[in-house]
C-alpha cells in the first residue's frame, strides 16, 4: 500500500471498457481505411431470409409472410399493395422489391388512365418481367407473386428479377419456402372455405419461421376477394406454432370422424349375403364332370 500510495499507482479496473478497443456497437478497423469500404470488402457476410407465400382457391388468392425478424421497424410489411384487386409478396433486396413495386404502381396507374380499366394480373405480371428483365445480370434481386382479382376471376403469377414469369396455385418464396411447401402440399385444396384457407397460410409460415433459422416474428396474413384486398390479421409466429402444436393434425380429425365401430351384426350380414350370392350350380356342375371324366 505504501509504494502505491508514494507512486500514485492505481490497479486497472478490469470491468471498465478498454480505451484501445471499440464502443459497444462499434467496428475495429485499421488506421487510415474508410470503415464503409473496409466493412464491404472485409466484414462479414449477414444472413438474410424469409418466408412469403400465396395461393389461389374458390374464395380468392391468400398472401401471407413473416415480418419483424431481422427488420428494424417490426410495422413494415413484406407484402406490398399495388391497387385496390393486387398484391405482392416481397423477397430479395428490400430496396428493389420497394423500388419495382412502386414502378408497377405508376405504370399500372398510367394504363388505367388511358385504357379507362386496370389491366389484368397477367398484364401486370408481363410488365413487371419485361422492365425488370432489362437489368438482368446487374445484381437486381427481386422475387414476388403477385396476387389478384381481375375479370377472369383468382390469379396467381411468380415474377423474378431476370424475367421469369409462372403462373400456378401455389408459390412460396424465401429461405423458408421448403417448410412451407411441405405443409402447403400436404393440406391444400382448391374447394377449401375461406377458414380453412385462413388456418393452412398460418400453419405454413409459423412451421417455416419455427425450422428456418432467418425467418421469425410475426405472421401477416391477406387475402384478395372479388371486392378487393383485405388485410386479415398479424399474430406472433411463436404464439401462433406453440397453439398449433396442441391442436391434432387435420387428417388426423378426418381419420377420427370416419373410424366409426361396425355394428355387431354386420360382419354375419356379409357372410350371409355371400352365401346367398355364390351360385348353386356351379358345384353340381363340378361333380358331373369328375363322374363323366371317370367313365
Amino acid at each position: 500500500m505504501a509504494l502505491q500510495d508514494v507512486c500514485k499507482w492505481q490497479a486497472p479496473d478490469t470491468q471498465a471498457p478498454s480505451p484501445h478497443l471499440p464502443q459497444a456497437g462499434g467496428w475495429a478497423v485499421p488506421r487510415g481505411c474508410d470503415p464503409q469500404a473496409f466493412l464491404q470488402s472485409h466484414g462479414p457476410r449477414l444472413a438474410h431470409g424469409t418466408t412469403t407465400l400465396a395461393f389461389r382457391f374458390c374464395h380468392g388468392v391468400i398472401a401471407a409472410a413473416d415480418c419483424g425478424s431481422y427488420v428494424a421497424c417490426p410495422a413494415s410489411r413484406k407484402v406490398i399493395p399495388v391497387h385496390r384487386h393486387l398484391l405482392g409478396t416481397t423477397s430479395g433486396t428490400s430496396a428493389d422489391c420497394a423500388t419495382w413495386y412502386r414502378v408497377l404502381q405508376r405504370e399500372l396507374r398510367l394504363r388505367a388512365l388511358r385504357e379507362g380499366q386496370l389491366p389484368s394480373v397477367a398484364s401486370a405480371a408481363k410488365l413487371l418481367s419485361a422492365m425488370m428483365s432489362r437489368y438482368r445480370g446487374l445484381d437486381l434481386c427481386v422475387a414476388t407473386a403477385l396476387c389478384g382479382w381481375d375479370r377472369s376471376g383468382p390469379a396467381l403469377f411468380y415474377v423474378y428479377s431476370d424475367g421469369t414469369r409462372l403462373q400456378g396455385d401455389i408459390f412460396s418464396v424465401g429461405s423458408g419456402s421448403p417448410y412451407a411447401y411441405g405443409v402447403l402440399d400436404r393440406g391444400y385444396r382448391y374447394d377449401m372455405t375461406t377458414q380453412e384457407a385462413y388456418a393452412l397460410a398460418r400453419r405454413a409460415v409459423a412451421h417455416a419461421t419455427h425450422r428456418d433459422a432467418y425467418s421469425g416474428g410475426s405472421v401477416d396474413l391477406f387475402h384478395v376477394r372479388e371486392s378487393g384486398w383485405e388485410y386479415v390479421s398479424r399474430g406472433d409466429a411463436c404464439v401462433l406454432y406453440a397453439e398449433l402444436r396442441k391442436l391434432p393434425e387435420p387428417e388426423q380429425q378426418e381419420e377420427a370422424s370416419q373410424a366409426r365401430p361396425e355394428p355387431p351384426g354386420s360382419r354375419s350380414r356379409s357372410g350371409e349375403l355371400g352365401k346367398e350370392n355364390s351360385l348353386p350350380g356351379v358345384g353340381v356342375d363340378t361333380r358331373r364332370l369328375q363322374d363323366a371324366s371317370r367313365d
